[in-house]
Order: structure tokens, then sequence, then C-alpha cells
């Protein structure tokens, strides 16, 4: 929302086709949250810390979350490499853009029209990066944000596609990512047809664990936020879930460089987003189905405990009968989803 770019920012995973139809009725979602507000335009500028009485957690010598919070992001340089297609609403092209001078590729899919119009950041789940191709991963959602009049910008991250090579400390902590991901929200931000003041992020899985990240790291960067079958906000659950039966070296990596979580707890826990989730300042939608085998949708209920014990605008809902990919019930989640986004964009 145009509030970050050019300043110091002091404050605090999968599969993805889609229709017009209406959502169907049956079975219904379960909802749990605050009733719908007004939308609010907010001020132009987000309060420093200093202002809102916030101090920073303590910064760390090793990776963490806070000291993400008193990194400089500088997202520019967002350049077209070249045109994918053209639809009947809109244009998608492949694109890369500047991280703190890491190079980020991606896909760009812009409305017809002058615009200006809100923006979309995405964040893609968990796919193996060397079988990973530019924007791959949430093609529904690129396409219906876009038919929606939202600009798209669906990052791959560093060490995907045509990004800088990324290293296996960036692979397995995903700072980096949350970097890149508010990096991408200050490139879009640039361009003369996007609404700077009208942004948000969109994660799934993997993505909406790194959304949640960026929200604690950067509170004030967008206005809204809709994680979809999201990762645990507890770094050490997606540790032992995902990476000790699939990369086994690297959790023996982290120990052997940080120490174990026995020997060091506050290691893993500054790696947690749900430390710092009373940082959030923005609405959360969470989209959970009730049988995903691969995120476990208690995941999903603890962080909205969380957010909501923190005073974050939170609001869950769960899809009986869904699992990880939401085939049966996706259009139901991103019908609600557009209609989060526009009340909270006012747009």
């Amino acid at each position: 929302m145009g509030r970050l770019a050019g300043v110091a920012v002091v404050a605090v995973l999968l599969l993805t086709g889609c229709t017009s139809e209406a959502p169907t009725a049956e079975p219904a979602p379960t909802a749990s949250g605050p009733p719908s507000a007004a939308p609010s335009s907010g001020p132009t500028q987000p309060p420093t810390p200093a202002e809102r009485g916030e101090s920073l957690p303590p910064r760390t010598d090793t990776p963490s979350l806070a000291n993400l919070m008193r990194a400089d992001f500088d997202g520019r340089g967002l350049r077209v490499l070249r045109t994918e297609t053209r639809t009947d609403a809109y244009t998608r092209q492949q694109v890369t853009y500047r991280s703190n001078g890491t190079l980020v590729s991606g896909v760009l899919l812009r409305p017809h029209g002058g615009g200006p119009f809100p923006a979309v950041v995405l964040n893609h789940g968990y796919i193996e990066p060397s079988a990973y191709v530019t924007g791959q991963g949430m093609a529904r959602e690129q396409d219906w944000l876009a038919r929606a009049g939202f600009v798209v910008l669906h990052t791959d991250y560093r060490g995907h596609a045509a990004g800088d090579p990324a290293g296996d400390r960036e692979r397995e902590l995903r700072l980096a990512y949350t970097r890149d991901s508010i990096n991408a929200v200050l490139a879009l931000e640039r361009l003369p047809y996007v609404d700077a003041d009208k942004t948000a992020m969109v994660g799934r899985s993997m993505g909406g664990g790194v959304t949640l990240n960026a929200l604690v790291a950067a509170p004030g960067l967008v206005d809204a936020a809709v994680i979809y079958a999201s990762v645990s906000s507890r770094f050490l659950d997606n540790l032992e879930h995902f990476t000790r039966p699939n990369r086994p070296e690297a959790v023996a990596a982290l120990a052997s460089e940080f120490g174990t979580p026995e020997q060091s707890p506050g290691f893993y826990r500054g790696l947690s987003s749900r430390t710092y989730v009373d940082r959030i300042t923005e609405p959360v939608l969470i989209h959970h189905g009730t049988v995903d085998a691969t995120c476990p949708p208690r995941w999903s209920r603890t962080t909205h405990r969380l957010l909501e014990r923190a005073g974050v605008d939170s609001t869950l809902v769960e899809y009986p009968g869904e699992d990880h990919a939401f085939y049966a019930r996706w259009q139901d989640s991103i019908v609600r989803t557009v209609r989060f986004l526009r009340r909270h964009l006012d747009v």
C-alpha cells in the first residue's frame, strides 16, 4: 500500500482453472471470526513502532524474524521478460524484480484498462526448486484474481526458475523467501497502474507460512492477507513434519550450526511467526480443509486462536471433506477471498 517503499522497515505450498459460476451451497464451510466490519481507508503512512508504543524484540546473532524486522526492503526494478498470453481480461507476462540486490523471477497479470488497480502478491507452496517452472503453483488464483480486477504478481522466490540461486539455509529457514515476498509488494507499488494504497498477500501451504512471516516482519505493508491450507506458524512443527522425513541432512545441519531444539529453543522460536503475532496489523482470512493430509487442520486452528488472542482480526473457514489441494470447494473459497479483499482494500 505504498507505505514502506523507500524507507527502512523498522516494524516489527503447492497445487493450483476456474469458472464464473456462483459457489455451491453444500456442504457448507464453517467460519469463526469477528463479524464483518466496514472498510476503513486508514492512514496513508503507517505509524512507526515508537508511535504505536512498541519496542522491537531483541536482535539475535542467528537468523531470525526479529532481525528481519530491522531490515531495509527495497523491492524495485520490475522488468518484463516476455508476454506469455493475452486473454479477454488480462495480459500475463514473465517478469523479474530486485529483492535487495537478489534477482527474483515471477509472473505478472495485468487487467486490461488504465487502472489504477488494487494488487495482490501470491506466495506459492513448496515445489522442489530443481523442478519448478516460473509461475507454478497458484494458476487458479492468478486467473481468478486478475479477472476480478487485481494486478497479480506471483513471486517465484529466489532459487526458483530464472531467479538468482539460493543456499541451503535460505531454502530451509524461509526468511529469504519472506524478504522476496515483501519486496514483491514494494516492486508492485512502483508500477504506475497499481494503486499503492490497496495491496494484499495470498499464500498457499508453505506460502501461507511465508505470508505470516511477512506480516510480522513488516506490519502495515499490505491491507489484508489470505492463507490457504497453511503450514504451521511454529517452525519446529514444519521441521519435524516435512524436513526431517524428506531432508534429514538439513535438520542435522541446523542442529550442528545452531543447536538442537533442546539445546537452543530460542533459535527455533525466533523462526516462528506465532512468537510475534501481536505485531500483525492486517485482517487475516484462513482457509483449511478438514481432511488435509499434508498440513493438519489443527495447525490453522491454533494459528487462528493465537491471532485472535493477540487482537488480530482473524477469520478461519473450514471446509468439510476438503483436502490440501482444494479441488471440490476451491471456487467457494476464492469467491470468499475476493469478497474479503474487496472489503478490506475498499474496492
